[in-house]
């Protein structure tokens, strides 16, 4: 199959593009064409398990899952992670009702246009390059998890402390190739045109390392006709 590569992250009036990967949490492949012409389909691109964040992302987005399903809408959740290490996380700690799918290259996140930002020295170039400085200088705060604001690096140490993650050479390999990926959520109506999306690219990053008010996704859900 041809990748396809998106200059941009999609937008809504969009159409998705097909991409095949390696369930989770089943057996066999999963593609976003199993779900057009059938059902909407919310699907979330996050970068591996080894982000703390985006463990977090991902269990808010399962959360979801009861209510969109009385909507008529199915979740998909896709990571950056290789198929035996999600499949383990997973095992330890599931997420009830979860459709995960596994893409170490990250096929999907460029088809959806979701770039690998280049850390640099000096040079910002939004949302492709970022320098350090701009880095250091970021403040996460997230009052039910962190004991106050801290730098990015003392707060992914401390989440990943909190939650007892212990990295794996496949983790390290994904960091090093893809420590910079940006993510989204892409709500796809039964044609697989997106109706609404949330990306870490919007407003020069200010989204970075957060996630959509689940009132904003069941809300984008109910404006959708099923």
């Amino acid at each position: 199959m041809q990748e396809n590569h998106a200059a941009r992250p999609l937008q809504p009036g969009d159409r998705a593009p097909n991409v095949v990967l390696d369930a989770i949490t089943r057996q066999g492949k999963v593609a976003i064409d199993d779900f057009r012409g059938q059902k909407p389909v919310l699907v979330g691109l996050f970068r591996g398990l080894h982000c703390p964040f985006c463990r977090r992302q991902i269990a808010a987005m399962a959360e979801l899952t009861d209510a969109l399903q009385e909507k008529g809408i199915d979740s998909l959740t896709v990571v950056n992670t290789p198929i035996d290490r999600a499949r383990l996380y997973f095992r330890y700690h599931p997420l009830p009702n979860l459709l995960a799918a596994s893409d170490p290259e990250r096929v999907s996140h460029r088809a959806f246009g979701l770039p690998n930002l280049q850390f640099t020295e000096a040079e910002n170039d939004w949302p492709h390059k970022i320098s350090m400085s701009a880095v250091t200088s970021m403040r996460i705060d997230l009052p039910d998890e962190l004991p106050a604001p801290m730098d990015l690096m003392a707060a992914v140490d401390y989440l990943d402390k909190a939650d007892g993650y212990e990295f794996t050479e496949d983790d390290k390999q994904m960091i090093a190739t893809g420590h910079g990926q940006l993510v989204g959520e892409f709500l796809l109506d039964r044609d697989g045109v997106v109706r609404w999306c949330f990306t870490e690219v919007e407003e020069d990053g200010r989204h970075m390392f957060g996630g959509p008010a689940p009132r904003e996704v069941m809300s984008a859900a109910s404006n959708m006709a099923v």
